[in-house]
């Protein structure tokens, strides 16, 4: 039984989709759920593309971040939630809070990029499934066929 889970929640149009799939799920009675969200350091976003995983422009906040994430906490069936907001390369921070928190199980979404924009871009999904120590559960979004 996985009792502690890491979610990662980067992408903001994924964040709905995961929080659905989490609540369609039996956890442990005293699971604790750890809501993260990466962002990339703006000198490794030169453009600053608001596609990559785990970018934010710069006028959105630490704060505003955190506010987004506890507004997912009242939706969510753990007895306990920790909010934890992370500076750096998605998928390697994605796998230290994994390992500090020592997750049984990472959940995160997936994006459905393909071909040259999953080459240019890399996968974030895939890195973690690589990388993690733990079980990890990738939810594919409603929304792939949309190009997002």
């Amino acid at each position: 039984m996985f009792k502690t889970i890491l979610v990662a929640l980067d992408e903001p149009k994924l964040a709905d989709d995961l929080v659905e799939a989490i609540n369609q799920i039996r956890w442990h009675p005293e699971a604790t759920l750890i809501l993260s969200h990466v962002m990339l350091p703006l000198e490794d976003v030169p453009s600053r593309d608001v596609t990559l995983p785990g970018s934010a422009p710069a006028e959105i906040t630490q704060q505003q971040i955190e506010e987004e994430l506890r507004s997912h906490q009242a939706d969510l069936p753990a007895a306990t939630t920790y909010i934890e907001v992370a500076l750096g390369d998605p998928a390697e921070e994605i796998v230290r809070l994994a390992n500090i928190y020592e997750a049984d199980l990472i959940i995160l979404g997936n994006r459905g990029l393909t071909g040259l924009n999953r080459i240019l871009q890399g996968s974030v999904s895939s890195q973690v499934l690589e990388d993690a120590h733990c079980s990890v559960m990738v939810i594919k979004s409603r929304l792939q066929g949309d190009g997002s």
